[in-house]
């Protein structure tokens, strides 16, 4: 009585008399949505891995894997900690140096070399502590780093070089079941046979590390496509539904990053330098060509931001609270009229506490607007709260110009990219082309009850044609399979008008519902 998955046995050509169970797959696939709160940010740090996305979901997080927030410009951990305060918690993060970083290290007793396992200052916080260990006859080291566990490696045994060699082995490799090797540093032995020494020594004291960001510029950041992909294009497949790259003012790598969102489906956050002014920006944004909806272009007019971490207000590029307010909206939603959270000022407005502030006139977001250039403004359309004046990308085209189409149309085709791969290889007949529409249908009819797809006289928003009447049999007989989908979106409300008639003389009609029980 053999038991089979349906397709792997030819049932036109059976002999032996049996009980054949075949196992029949559902006929329609269900396709979950690709998630879209996810940010890719490429920028600078004091620690961690150089060119390896990593994930992050905090800034505790982020100061395990890559250090304190630094109050530089390209800094990585400004641009998350800014987003985390919009309620983005899903971070790809990218460090990029500029070559001259260095690994802190410390020779003990001339027996030993401990070296970072990263690059960066933050490796001569480091401490070690020898001390007798557990066991008769042992030892144990301690290795600290502020907001890190320490790692405890005990009841090292030995006398003289197989002493290191055993305490190298242990740090290396770990020393038991539950000490795994050492997160912090690896070790090296020198070959000398010192008595080993109970003491504390700082990584202060050895050569110390160094960070590498005082040369980083903007084409670092967007770094190179070779393997090993450094930068910008480290987040290649990370499925990073939006992106920045840290403080990357510089015009000339504007469009570098419009091309990558386009190639990944990220939407990109670009800046312009801070102090700018209208008249440069839109020169800029011209002289560049970026006019995609890919790209959001946001107006340098930076912002004044205070920093917990170094106790300072500092003036910081508006991507940060950008992409994570995007991260932390529905993708058919706009950032348009959305409160931001953290800013106390821009330049515009002027330093906090001044005693006056300046706002955009309506000529100045026209202009900007009307360019493809977005700006973080007070007031709001609804308040006086800080917020994206806009909700626009940077396309001059008025139906592809929105947050929403951008992010709703790199959904759409990712998830569909993610799960309609399973057709391929079928047999083409009409079951095929009933699954393959099933399954749009059910995706689609699924954003429409969930919000994500509307319209505003209940009629179906959406089509899908996948029959002989777009796969003729000259097609499929090559291989050929189409499946013609369209969706219409819900429309953004930017300009909301009130007619308001007024007067003495003015006939009321008055507008009655009826209700039933």
């Amino acid at each position: 009585m053999p038991i089979v998955q349906q397709g792997a046995l030819n049932t036109t050509a059976l002999i032996v008399p049996d009980l054949y169970v075949q196992i029949v797959p559902p006929q329609s696939l269900l396709l979950n949505g690709v998630q879209t709160d996810v940010v890719g940010v490429v920028g600078t740090a004091s620690w961690g891995p150089v060119g390896e996305p990593t994930i992050i979901g905090s800034m505790s997080d982020y100061a395990t894997s890559f250090g304190p927030i630094a109050a530089r410009k390209y800094d990585m951990g400004t641009q998350v900690a800014a987003a985390v305060q919009q309620g983005a918690g899903n971070f790809r993060c990218v460090r990029v140096t500029d070559g001259t970083d260095t690994a802190a290290s410390l020779s003990v007793l001339g027996a030993i070399t401990f070296t970072a396992m990263y690059t960066g200052s933050m490796g001569n916080q480091l401490q070690l502590t020898v001390s007798p260990g557990s066991a008769a006859s042992s030892w144990r080291l301690t290795i600290a780093m502020p907001r890190l566990s320490p790692e405890v490696f005990d009841n090292i045994t030995g006398t003289g070089l197989a002493f290191w060699k055993n305490l190298a082995n242990a740090v290396n490799n770990g020393n038991s079941a539950l000490r795994g090797p050492s997160q912090l540093v690896v070790a090296t032995t020198l070959g000398g046979a010192a008595t080993p020494l109970t003491g504390v020594f700082q990584f202060a004291a050895g050569n110390p590390g160094l960070d590498g960001a005082t040369g980083v510029n903007a084409a670092m950041l967007v770094g190179s496509d070779t393997l090993p992909r450094q930068g910008m294009y480290a987040l290649r497949g990370q499925g990073c539904a939006i992106g920045l790259l840290a403080d990357a003012d510089d015009s000339t790598q504007w469009s570098v990053q419009a091309a990558f969102g386009l190639s990944e489906s990220v939407y990109m956050i670009l800046t312009g330098p801070a102090g700018d002014n209208i008249v440069n920006a839109v020169t800029m944004k011209a002289e560049a060509g970026v006019d995609c909806y890919a790209a959001k272009l946001m107006f340098g007019d930076w912002v004044y931001w205070y920093d917990q971490a170094n106790a300072m207000t500092r003036l910081v590029s508006p991507q940060g609270f950008v992409a994570g307010r995007l991260a932390n909206l529905s993708p058919e939603q706009s950032s348009l009229n959305k409160p931001l959270y953290g800013v106390i000022g821009t330049q515009k407005s002027g330093q906090p506490g001044g005693r006056t502030a300046t706002t955009y006139s309506s000529a100045d977001l026209g202009v900007l607007l009307g360019a493809g250039i977005d700006v973080i403004a007070n007031p709001q359309p609804g308040g006086n709260y800080w917020g994206v004046r806009g909700g626009h990308n940077s396309s001059s085209n008025a139906t592809v110009n929105g947050d929403n189409y951008t992010r709703l149309t790199n959904y759409i085709s990712i998830t569909l990219a993610a799960g309609m791969g399973v057709y391929v290889g079928q047999v083409v007949n009409d079951t095929l082309f009933q699954n393959i529409r099933s399954t749009l249908m059910a995706f689609l009819n699924g954003l429409l009850s969930q919000g994500l797809l509307g319209s505003t006289d209940g009629s179906p928003p959406f089509a899908v044609v996948c029959d002989t009447s777009n796969n003729p049999a000259s097609r499929t007989a090559l291989g050929y399979v189409q499946a013609d989908v369209q969706v219409r979106y819900q429309a953004i409300n930017e300009k909301f008008i009130v007619n308001v008639q007024g007067g003495q003389t003015v006939q009321v009609s008055v507008q009655t519902v009826s209700t039933t029980n």
